[in-house]
């Protein structure tokens, strides 16, 4: 069935980087070959240095595809033009052209900017003088800033040009199926969400850890950092997801509202609660200072301090180079008040057994596990752990699923800010950071391959860190 969006002219800004090559343009042309975008549409890459001709542009869009399929069809939709901060005017006939192309009087604009920090304030002025703004729906990379006052000189330099409601920055975490399964498990399922609160719940981990190093990224690490990439980004925002109240429905308005309520109750962070890490060879990359300080590992303690949460810790870690890649949230339940099976209780010694948990995976493989106790087999009345496995890839048709930044450019396309994240919640969340980047705590190296430094692995007290189990 075709899709009924309007035409789209779609200008990608860093369309020969990494990002656009992995990412962007595999997703663009699978929404194609699913008949989910305009029927008629042009993509415009753009970027300071020239890829050559169209046609040079487009050969190196399809070596970068895992599959081509549909390739034909998509690839004369695609051209490259020159641009920068300081000169937009041939962009802006570009998309005038493609405009008249489409020949219709009812074409939007997608403006995809995946540039810098530093560059995003004055590439949105040349977005508004040059025109291109016009009509226009505006998608940010992050990070959003480098601290509150950063963001909020992005965030003024955006309201002169685009209107809240056209502006969307992009998380590709809150794209993923698994992670908008949090709100269908806890509001969807009477089991869960009466017992999603301080009085069930003793603790909450969200982990991220990931094999792979910097991978050639060193000035972004070096310049950015782990704290800034991942920690007032993508993990609070699934914190958001977790620990919000009940909206009175799923959308745009009102899961804003209860994110920013969760946020605006999150004390801010404690700098002597944080741990930085670095991971031993990373001094070692090409591009990486000999004596960097720069943390490509993070964990940290943090606490909502509100009616459902308060008391309750939240544990995040994330970083480059550890023993496995994991995007794990882990609900560890309160036991049981009067102990009368041997050898199954978890009274905080970590030798008296498991914790109830439910465990959550925010891999492209949905899936959650909740651990329990039952009886060991055998002639005595012993308990031991059990497991109950939920495949949540079984509901529906798994064939039907988008990949998070497919999904998310659908959204856009669409005008749907649900998985967007707001001014508000950006300048919060900035706002709890301060405290560390103006007191952080020092770089501890850690063996690549492993866990992060000890101080991180003794940050949850004698339960440790689910990941590993």
């Amino acid at each position: 069935m075709p899709s009924d969006l309007p035409p789209h002219v779609i200008v990608l800004f860093g369309a020969t980087g990494d990002l656009a090559k992995r990412k962007l343009f595999p997703g663009l042309l699978h929404l194609q070959n699913e008949g989910l975008l305009p029927e008629d549409f042009r993509v415009i890459g753009s970027g300071r240095h020239s890829p050559g001709s169209d046609e040079e542009f487009r050969d190196r869009i399809r070596e970068a595809l895992s599959d081509d399929t549909g390739w034909d069809d998509f690839a004369p939709r695609l051209s490259f033009v020159v641009s920068d901060a300081d000169d937009g005017a041939d962009l802006a006939d570009a998309v005038q052209r493609a405009e008249k192309d489409l020949g219709s009087g009812d074409v939007r604009r997608l403006v995809y900017l995946s540039v810098p920090p530093t560059a995003m304030t004055p590439m949105v002025a040349m977005l508004g003088e040059t025109g291109i703004a016009e009509r226009s729906r505006l998608v940010l990379e992050k990070p959003f800033g480098t601290d509150l006052e950063s963001a909020k000189e992005l965030n003024a330099g955006l309201k002169d040009v685009y209107d809240e409601a056209d502006i969307f920055r992009i998380d590709h975490f809150l794209g993923k199926e698994s992670v908008q399964n949090i709100l269908a498990l806890r509001f969807a399922n009477g089991l869960f969400e009466p017992v999603w609160n301080r009085q069930n719940i003793r603790y909450v981990q969200i982990d991220v850890p990931e094999e792979i190093g910097i991978e050639g990224r060193a000035s972004f690490m070096e310049s950015t950092g782990t704290f800034r990439d991942m920690i007032s980004t993508h993990l609070f925002q699934i914190l958001g997801f977790v620990a919000l109240e009940p909206p009175y429905e799923i959308a745009p308005d009102a899961l804003h509202a209860e994110k920013a309520k969760v946020f605006g109750s999150i004390r801010p962070l404690d700098p002597s609660r944080v741990v930085f890490g670095q991971y031993a060879s990373y001094r070692d990359e090409e591009g990486v200072a000999d004596d960097s300080e720069s943390e490509t590992f993070v964990a940290l303690e943090t606490y909502v301090d509100n009616w459902r949460w308060f008391g309750v810790p939240f544990f995040l870690r994330t970083g480059k180079a550890m023993g496995a890649t994991r995007r794990t949230v882990t609900i560890g339940f309160d036991e049981p008040a009067l102990t009368m099976f041997p050898g199954g209780s978890f009274t905080g010694d970590a030798h008296d057994g498991p914790p109830t948990e439910l465990v959550i995976e925010l891999a492209d493989q949905v899936s959650a596990e909740l651990d329990v106790r039952a009886k060991v087999p055998g002639p005595e009345l012993r308990v031991g752990r059990g497991r109950m496995r939920l495949d949540l890839d079984s509901v529906g048709d798994p064939d039907d699923a988008l990949e998070a930044y497919e999904r998310l450019l659908l959204d856009v396309m669409k005008g749907d800010r649900t998985l967007f994240t707001t001014t508000e919640e950006v300048e919060r969340l900035w706002e709890l950071c301060d405290p560390v980047l103006a007191d952080p705590p020092r770089t501890q190296t850690y063996s690549d391959g492993s866990w992060g430094p000890q101080d991180a692995l003794d940050l949850p007290g004698p339960r440790g860190w689910r990941v590993p189990e």
